[in-house]
């Protein structure tokens, strides 16, 4: 069910890996095909990071495949998930017969223990999230009105943006995933500084409103072993909790952000000076 496995890796790696080699280990691209609803598994935090393009037809979240004690279980049954759409068209998200509408840049919670999902609306682009849970909390939607937003950075130092805070403690209860998004505004690349690392907890970063020759660079790695991946449109990369996560893009742009682990404060973060990287 699945269309790649990610592995968790050692930051002993980055000494000797090849850029060909980072893209493969951290790179996820290819979510959205029409029609369908497109998974990868990743062992950061075990987050499932998927797409839904909906085309002519309905797109059913699937039921598990793997392993074979699952077979036929609810995707959800020990999940919770958040869904952004991230298109310009509207769609619907229907959890066990209960219609949401969702417009650009809204969201979804999906309680875990939810059997039947479905996506539709032609056109819609619908960024998934999700990651185990341990309790069920209420399935709710979560315009980008209702979002809280943070307004953040300046014109001058090129990252002037608004953080939307949507699935975290406050505005959205859930048993571990954090999550939002943010937008740049016109003149600005930066997508966060400084830069910073979360020890426990990973991170996916989703960027889309990109153009088809535009491109973020994404800076990883552990602090003195600092290295860059350039994304493309609706492209998303991994950071491992012993990775800073920052990029800077040939405009601006928005992305979404995605955590889980032990912590949900979004504020325990290890902020780092710039002049700390290497």
């Amino acid at each position: 069910m699945f269309e790649r496995t990610y592995y968790a890796t050692h930051p002993d790696m980055m000494e000797c890996v090849s850029n060909e080699e980072l893209r493969d280990r951290y790179l996820i691209q290819g979510l959205f095909r029409e029609g369908e609803c497109v998974l990868n598994y990743t062992h950061a935090d075990r987050f499932v990071i998927g797409g839904v393009a909906v085309g002519t037809g309905s797109v059913r979240l699937p039921e598990q495949t793997e392993p074979p004690s699952a077979v036929g279980h609810p995707f959800l049954e020990r999940r919770e998930l958040a869904i952004v759409n991230v298109g310009r068209t509207d769609g619907t998200v229907t959890v066990d017969g209960e219609t949401f509408a969702l417009g650009n840049k809204d969201c979804l919670f999906v309680t875990m223990g939810a059997k039947d999902v479905v996506f539709s609306g032609q056109g819609a682009r619908f960024y998934l999230a999700s990651c185990p849970a341990h309790k069920a909390f209420k399935t709710r939607k979560l315009s980008i009105g209702e979002a809280n937003a943070l307004e953040r950075g300046s014109l001058e130092e090129s990252n002037e943006r608004t953080i939307f805070q949507l699935v975290i403690p406050g505005v959205c209860d859930s048993a571990q995933l954090v999550m939002g998004l943010t937008v740049l505004k016109p003149g600005s690349v930066w997508n966060t500084m400084p830069p910073h690392l979360h020890e426990r907890r990973s991170e996916v970063y989703f960027y889309f409103d990109l153009g088809p020759s535009d491109r973020v660079f994404h800076f990883m790695g552990a602090p003195d072993e600092v290295r860059q991946i350039p994304l493309a449109n609706e492209q998303a990369v991994v950071s491992p909790p012993w990775s800073i996560h920052m990029g800077a893009g040939t405009k601006n742009y928005g992305f979404v952000w995605a955590m889980a682990g032990e912590n949900q404060d979004y504020t325990d973060m290890n902020v780092l000076d710039l002049c700390q990287l290497k």
